[in-house]
């Protein structure tokens, strides 16, 4: 039987930054991926954007591994040049009765250290003069982000500290001994591995995993939280785009609402939406969502032409609380919550995760005793007066304050 000294399993962006994190610890690191490609699932069928952290609640890992990852996913894009744009993004009430709720959400911000602001109507249209609301607030750190590009960077940075990524292999089996795991594959070369330290990191297929463990010796089996899967569809815009920012709607009880994000190229679409939990993860494009989404975006953008909205792709979010509950947050939990040395699980690793996959990186490297990464900066990070201002962008300045 070979051995290694952590095995991570999933290789999403989290998957691949805790990968790195372990690596430059020291560690001989393996990632075992079941698909043929790492990213995927999750990590390729999202918005690509770089979140602030305004709305989550106080104190969530959520909100604390947002705010956290922001500034080092900036640093880390920076320094290891990977594409991103610090764009900045326009959270919009419609109408009066959406204030309170834009008013809550400047709260939130604030208590979560990402200072937000504030725009009257006039302002709004100033950034985006086809947007229609009656205020809005001004995000600064919002960005947005090559995911391919971010998850090329750390496979890389983890690969030149002696990581090995093997694909193609799911894993079967765990099981927990009094010295370590035993990790037990498929695929076309079925492995048994001997490992010290185990992160399931397997994003959808968290749960499932973590359901296969079996326990030699004393001790219990660490819990398993349910699994919810939260389907999303996403709609690009033929041709020109009016946006120079993202664009947010007031939430919705199970996402963001429907709104304007753009890749690097400057292409526009809309979404998520929420439609469908299915019991198991599926990526068909639902019919029939095309009036939907027309309705949702003409509530802020009314001159939305007709037949511009194509149908573009879909994702699928892991959740750990339904349909009908308050969304669930982030659950990491390693030997302290659950008694089993060398074993992390990440479960319900959904928006804002490509935002807080390096702090979480570092949460995990801290769980398992490890140092983090060196080239990082080391302890609590501070307000980063460049990623957290909240001015206005070039030319919109000098308006704001003559308004």
């Amino acid at each position: 039987m070979d051995s290694v000294d952590a095995v991570v399993v999933g290789a999403g962006v989290v998957g691949l930054a805790i990968a790195r994190a372990l690596a430059l610890s020291g560690r001989e690191v393996m990632v075992l991926e079941a698909c043929e490609a790492f990213g995927t699932e999750t990590s390729s069928r999202n918005s690509e954007v770089i979140h602030a952290g305004i709305y989550y609640p106080t104190g969530s890992l959520k909100a604390t591994l947002c705010v956290t990852g922001k500034h080092l996913l900036y640093r880390y894009c920076e320094a290891r040049g990977v594409p991103h744009q610090r764009i900045g993004k326009v959270l919009v009430a419609v109408d009066d009765s959406e204030l309170p709720a834009l008013a809550k959400y400047e709260k939130q911000g604030r208590i979560n250290g990402v200072p937000l602001q504030p725009l009257d109507a006039a302002q709004v249209r100033r950034l985006e003069p086809e947007v229609r609301a009656v205020a809005g607030l001004w995000s600064a750190s919002t960005g947005i982000i090559d995911s391919h590009a971010l998850m090329l960077a750390l496979l890389g940075d983890a690969e030149s500290a002696g990581a090995m990524l093997v694909t193609r292999t799911p894993v079967q089996g765990i099981e927990l001994t009094d010295d370590g795991m035993i990790v037990r594959t498929g695929g076309d070369q079925p492995l048994a591995l001997h490992c010290r330290m185990l992160v399931n990191a397997a994003g959808l297929h968290a749960q499932s995993l973590a359901n296969r463990l079996t326990r030699t010796g004393s001790g219990a089996r660490p819990r398993v939280p349910p699994a919810y899967f939260a389907k999303g569809h996403y709609f690009t815009l033929a041709g020109r785009t009016p946006f120079k920012h993202l664009v947010y709607p007031m939430p919705d009880h199970a996402g963001l609402g429907i709104h304007v994000t753009l890749d690097l190229a400057g292409r526009c679409r809309f979404g998520p939406d929420v439609t469908g939990w299915p019991q198991a993860p599926e990526y068909a494009f639902e019919p029939g969502l095309r009036d939907k989404f027309a309705q949702a975006i003409r509530r802020y953008w009314p001159e939305l032409p007709d037949d511009a909205l194509q149908e573009g792709y879909t994702g699928v979010r892991p959740k750990v609380s339904g349909p009908t509950e308050p969304a669930g947050d982030f659950l990491i939990e390693g030997p302290a919550e659950h008694g089993v040395q060398g074993l992390v699980n990440l479960f319900g690793i959904e928006s804002p995760g490509l935002t807080s996959s390096l702090a979480i990186s570092w949460k995990v490297a801290d769980m398992l005793g490890l140092r983090r990464p060196a080239d990082l900066p080391e302890g609590p990070l501070g307000a980063d007066a460049a990623c957290d201002a909240t001015s206005l962008p070039a030319g919109q300045a000098a308006d704001h304050a003559r308004a």
